[in-house]
């Protein structure tokens, strides 16, 4: 993964902790939720406070996520609310630590100056042993403290102040009004610093967790749809109201749920013609026959003549497989009609089309969902689904991982924005 990391497709992004006091803060924390201190003098967070380098000190990655739930955060700077998550087991984790920073700026603001922030994001469930588990999250809850409890004595020195406004005879009580300036000094002036966050209760929505060996939730208006292994626990458990499981092998009906359900942006020239969506699953199509038919080649000599001479000699593999002459001909009856009539398209080939619908609030859950149907799409693997990219990469022999990078600097890493607006219109 050392390739990974040096051109930060693995770990990008993270905020160094280096300075003692934050180091001791984070100590703080870890000791808070018993576990022992770092001993390391530099490390880097992501936006939940998860290192991966302390992972590695601790031998644990789910440290901060014991039992692939609720997880547990650590805020040291507001900085980090523009952090990436990095390690998580829901794939809306990130969503909802963004919502928290977002709804509690202020407090965070005025915390992370004296205190280091800590918690759990708490739901009803404390392990994850079935489905129904799963559906069983309505709403997480965002469990707040601080080590040094700025948010007790602040919430403290509320109660005193009020209780000095309205009680007529409260300012001749020495004893409240010194107490007030001792918590006054650990809170400063609260009615200028808001340290108690406002918002702590976020609704838990569509989402992907590693449970299960990967299962998708979608919520819509009268059902929920589970997406995964039939042979997961409580796969097809009768509820009290209605639920449909899709076994994630049978790729002609999850085509069909997110198409019935809006989820899919329909083929049509509007998009495909100036995105180059179809050239580019093309391109992924025939750089995965390589992969298998030819491992041993120098693919850094790959250029568009050389590719091209490549294609001439293997025509009949590329036509056996048939993904690179499906897209050509779907690009020639785009130009000529404008539309693909999905219908008479084979079930194998209509993931080959699909991006979700940019405008529909599951946009990122769909588009990583068709992903584990475009294997050989590494590029929206990695864009969209990075934990199914890194099983993927750990398999590739070093020639084609050094080919992926490669392509991944060239394309998605030079602009992510502009690459993700372009192809899949986010």
């Amino acid at each position: 993964m050392k390739r990974l990391y040096d051109t930060e497709l693995i770990y990008g992004r993270l905020l160094a902790v280096s300075q003692p006091h934050l180091i001791e803060r984070y100590n703080k924390a870890l000791k808070a939720f018993g576990l022992p201190e770092t001993h390391l003098e530099l490390f880097e967070i992501d936006k939940t406070g998860f290192s991966p380098q302390v992972a590695e000190e601790f031998g644990d990655p789910d440290y901060l996520d014991p039992n692939g739930i609720n997880r547990r955060f650590i805020i040291l700077t507001p900085a980090q609310a523009t952090l990436p998550v990095v390690h998580t087991c829901f794939s809306n984790t990130e969503a909802l630590v963004y919502e928290f920073y977002n709804a509690n700026s202020r407090a965070i603001q005025a915390l992370t100056i004296k205190d280091v922030i800590y918690g759990e994001i708490e739901d009803n469930v404390t392990t994850v042993e079935d489905i129904e588990d799963l559906l069983s999250i309505e709403q997480v809850e965002f469990k707040v403290l601080s080590a040094d409890d700025v948010l007790g004595k602040a919430a403290e020195l509320r109660v005193l102040v009020d209780r000095l406004k309205t009680e007529p005879n409260a300012w001749r009580d020495d004893a409240m009004l010194n107490r007030m300036v001792d918590l006054s000094k650990v809170a400063g002036d609260i009615r200028e610093n808001r340290l108690v966050p406002d918002k702590v209760v976020f609704r838990h929505d569509a989402f992907w967790t590693s449970h299960f060996g990967g299962c998708y939730v979608f919520n819509d208006e009268r059902t929920t749809t589970v997406i995964c292994d039939p042979e997961a626990p409580g796969f097809r458990r009768s509820r009290p109201w209605q639920v449909a499981y899709i076994p994630i092998g049978d790729a002609s009906r999850v085509y069909a749920f997110l198409a019935e359900t809006g989820r899919l942006d329909p083929p049509r020239a509007s998009w495909l013609e100036p995105s180059g969506f179809l050239e580019h699953r093309a391109q992924m199509a025939i750089r995965g026959l390589l992969r298998k038919a030819a491992p041993e080649t120098d693919l850094s000599r790959m250029d568009a003549v050389w590719l091209q001479t490549w294609m001439h000699r293997n025509v009949s593999l590329i036509n056996e497989d048939g993904a690179y002459p499906f897209l050509n001909s779907v690009k020639r009856d785009i130009a000529q009609s404008g539309h693909v009539d999905i219908r008479d398209v084979r079930d194998r080939f209509r993931f080959l089309l699909a991006r979700a619908k940019p405008d529909h609030k599951d946009a990122w859950l769909t588009n990583r969902l068709i992903t584990e149907y475009v294997p050989s799409d590494f590029v929206s693997r990695y864009v969209f689904n990075k934990q199914g990219f890194y099983e993927d990469y750990a398999g590739y022999d070093e020639n084609y991982r050094q080919h992926v990078v490669d392509t991944l600097k060239t394309t998605y890493l030079t602009d992510k924005a502009a690459f993700r607006k372009r192809l899949y219109g986010l």
